[in-house]
């Protein structure tokens, strides 16, 4: 591995809102990415307006956490008069970067959001050194680098651009089937925009094929039963090759997921946490997670993982999820509020029972287990299961469990 490469990369990852926001913190993120309520490619998520943004900035950064602030729409010009107080703000917040994907955002950003980074998002298609060294010249600190991109193409990036110019790529979450998430099908077939974060994703829609003179007769596209995913991508997971991605100069590990929840954001932050950390420790070019790390990754709702474009293009099975939904293997039980004198006191996220053996998950620690015993209510009634959502109970437990700590367990089907 080249000297100059061995530089630690940044895990960044997705805030969708504040209580994200103090998960990804706590979980041991370096850097978020989050969205103002207006400008931002996902429209889902709750975001943050103007008052909760200052305060994001304020807590991520005394925890040394870096925000970078999504401004990654395309915007029409008739919202064009409300961006520069938008970034104005967003400098006087002090956040650590903004992303663009828009030529004229990049040029307002530097009229009123002076001296604040700008990072190029994923959404402008940067597949090459020439169009990298461009925006560079127009003021880019930063590539967010198109998800089509192999290994060796972008180490062919890195070997020909400036070294202050920083690249980050995508290594876990969700994929989009179309180039790098530029996208009508939404539009059309739901009138929802996919380019201005309301994507209604009817890439996960079944479809079957119509003969013009056989109306309502429907063919499946390849012989199964039923009708066919055709453009359900997989879900990225490259927690098996991190030392692949470090050798390729990358400076930024992005977790995508600003829609997902926050049991998500624990789950995958800690699990990369875990795995760079421990090739840090001992770095070599065949390292690979702890087995529990990787199994990690299969405890939250995922589609059946790939490795994307990084290792050339994916001819076979064209990174495909042939089923509808998601892989569901676990479920979140309750959130620890606090111990003392000899048990846990939470609130209810899934029913489970008396007896129950749950899986803590915590960033301090490997996974483990504690039972469920002496189920009380809130009154210190003794109960058999906790049945009502949200509700409050607790358990006898020896172990002391911080606040915030997730309690799960493995779905029985």
């Amino acid at each position: 591995m080249n000297d100059q490469n061995q530089t630690r990369p940044e895990l960044l990852v997705p805030a969708g809102d504040s209580r994200r926001l103090r998960t990804a913190i706590r979980f041991k993120a370096d850097a978020v990415y989050l969205g103002g309520t207006a400008f931002g490619m996902r429209s889902a998520p709750d975001n943050f307006d103007d008052a909760q943004l200052e305060v994001a900035v304020a807590l991520a950064h005394a925890n040394g956490v870096k925000v970078y602030l999504t401004v990654n729409v395309l915007p029409r010009s008739g919202e064009l008069p409300a961006l520069p107080r938008f970034l104005a703000h967003a400098a006087s917040c002090n956040v650590d970067a903004l992303i663009v994907s828009d030529l004229g955002v990049l040029e307002y950003a530097k009229q009123y959001a002076p001296g604040v980074p700008l990072h190029i998002s994923t959404q402008m298609g940067v597949v090459n050194y020439a169009a990298a060294n461009a925006l560079y010249r127009l003021g880019a600190r930063r590539i967010v680098t198109a998800r089509e991109l192999s290994l060796k193409e972008l180490k062919v990036m890195r070997a020909n651009i400036p070294q202050d110019l920083e690249l980050e790529c995508f290594i876990h979450g969700a994929m989009c089937v179309s180039f790098s998430g530029r996208c009508l099908l939404s539009n059309y077939l739901a009138g929802r925009d996919s380019n201005r974060g309301d994507c209604a994703q009817p890439c996960r829609w079944t479809y079957n094929l119509v003969e013009e003179k056989r109306p309502g007769q429907f063919f499946p596209i390849e012989d199964r039963d039923g009708a066919t995913y055709i453009l359900n991508a997989k879900d990225l997971c490259m927690i098996e090759h991190l030392p692949e991605l470090i050798d390729a100069g990358i400076n930024s590990f992005k977790i995508e997921g600003r829609a997902k929840s926050e049991y998500y954001v624990a789950v995958v932050t800690n699990a990369y946490r875990k795995a760079l950390d421990g090739y840090f420790a001992a770095p070599s070019p065949g390292y690979r997670p702890e087995q529990w790390v990787a199994d990690e990754l299969t405890k939250i709702s995922y589609r059946d993982y790939c490795t994307g474009f990084f290792f050339g293009d994916p001819r076979e099975t064209a990174n495909i999820s042939f089923r509808g939904g998601y892989n569901r293997l676990w479920d979140v039980m309750a959130i620890v509020e606090r111990s003392e004198h000899g048990r846990v006191f939470c609130t209810q996220r899934n029913r489970f029972f008396a007896g129950d053996t749950l899986e803590v998950l915590t960033p301090d620690a490997v996974p483990f287990t504690v039972t469920a015993d002496d189920l009380q209510n809130a009154d210190g009634e003794p109960i058999e299961a906790t049945s009502h959502p949200m509700m409050p109970f607790s358990f006898a437990c020896d172990v002391p469990l911080a606040p915030e700590t997730i309690l799960r367990k493995a779905r029985d089907d």
